[in-house]
């Protein structure tokens, strides 16, 4: 049975994804490939703005994705067995990372780069992107296709009931590990197919404690736990751009580096705050949409149904309409928003069609 509030947090997170690639696409931190050819950039008090009000979400949600995934892992892989259930998610996850990476994604970066007036050839593109292999977005399913088979061939994971002293040593384990991995993988640093080992930590610990907690955990965040998670995520984000504040980074652009690793305090504070974020805001966020995003129909179902698709296709989709609103003299603050709004509507849209016509061709046969 499907659980209308996972569906329907999966819909938001999708989207929310799709909208912060656009806004990042034209931030001069950067973050998404249209940054590398962007025409304009938000002026550098509206991204510290931005930064303030959606840039905490970015350090959590990519785990929340792993956290959900995990959970339904366990389960999966005890209903089909070891050797489907890897078969099924090579194909699932393995052909999409694989076509996106050897086809799909240099060849709608080469369409970038020459609407920038950069006339590069797709031999180019491919061979020249940084990291090598690089499959844009897709890069999350890469990586949960490592997890998953890592999972199957393992030992099974006893799950067992989360409680604050779990979320606590998870947090620590998170921040911790996070801080090591980035004496060598700095944040944002690039491996070869686009790994992004830099994140691993939180994306396997989040993936982790949702095998840990299993489906219970899904159909109920205890209220002792829903309470600690939201005290700790709210106070968070708001003293984060307090704390950003004082410390004087202002200008996300010039005064990143020290935190994004090395031997430095300021990683270090990054990697505590990451590892809070990401385990607090993952139960949160679950717990949230087990209270309030309950309400399921035919359409919600359909978006829910078309989320995967649409995370898949929002790569080229986001950078083909950037490239087609380039000709127009617009600040990014504008182009930013229709570009987002534009690429959740069309990604959705192929998602909802694809999805529908499968459903169609089951029932046929």
């Amino acid at each position: 049975m499907r659980l209308s509030a996972v569906d329907n947090l999966k819909v938001i997170l999708v989207a929310w994804v799709i909208g912060g690639h656009a806004l990042l696409g034209y931030a001069a931190i950067g973050g998404w490939p249209y940054d590398e050819v962007n025409e304009v950039t938000f002026h550098p008090g509206v991204e510290t703005v931005l930064a303030a009000l959606i840039g905490p979400s970015g350090l959590f949600f990519m785990g929340t994705f792993y956290f959900m995934a995990g959970i339904f892992t366990p389960g999966s892989i005890e209903r089909k067995g070891r050797q489907r259930f890897i078969t099924e998610r090579l194909v699932r996850l393995g052909v999409p990372w694989v076509v996106s990476a050897v086809l799909v994604w240099p060849t709608f970066v080469w369409i970038a780069y020459n609407g920038a007036g950069r006339n590069v050839s797709w031999w180019h593109a491919f061979t020249h992107r940084d990291p090598l292999l690089d499959s844009g977005s897709l890069w999350f399913v890469g990586v949960l296709l490592v997890f998953s088979v890592a999972v199957a061939l393992g030992p099974p994971i006893t799950q067992r009931r989360i409680t604050p002293r779990t979320v606590v040593g998870m947090t620590m384990i998170v921040a911790g590990t996070t801080f090591l991995t980035r004496l060598v993988f700095p944040a944002r640093s690039g491996q070869v197919g686009d790994l992004h080992l830099w994140w691993w930590p939180q994306c396997l610990g989040m993936f982790v404690l949702g095998a840990i907690g299993g489906r219970k955990l899904a159909e109920r965040v205890p209220d002792e736990i829903y309470r600690l998670t939201r005290a700790v995520v709210v106070g968070t984000i708001v003293v984060l751009p307090i704390a950003a504040a004082f410390l004087g980074v202002l200008d996300l652009a010039e005064n990143a580096g020290p935190f994004l690793g090395g031997f430095t305090w300021q990683a270090a504070a990054l990697a505590l705050v990451e590892g809070a974020l990401v385990v607090a805001g993952s139960l949160w966020l679950i717990g949230l949409a087990q209270r309030r995003l309950t309400r399921q129909g035919p359409f919600a179902e359909g978006l829910a149904r078309s989320a995967y698709v649409a995370f898949v296709v929002q790569g080229p989709i986001l950078l083909s309409l950037a490239t087609a609103l380039r000709p127009l003299e617009l600040p990014a603050e504008v182009k930013a928003p229709v570009v987002g709004a534009g690429a959740v509507a069309v990604s959705f849209a192929i998602g909802w069609f694809v999805t529908s016509r499968r459903g169609a061709s089951a029932r046929s046969s």
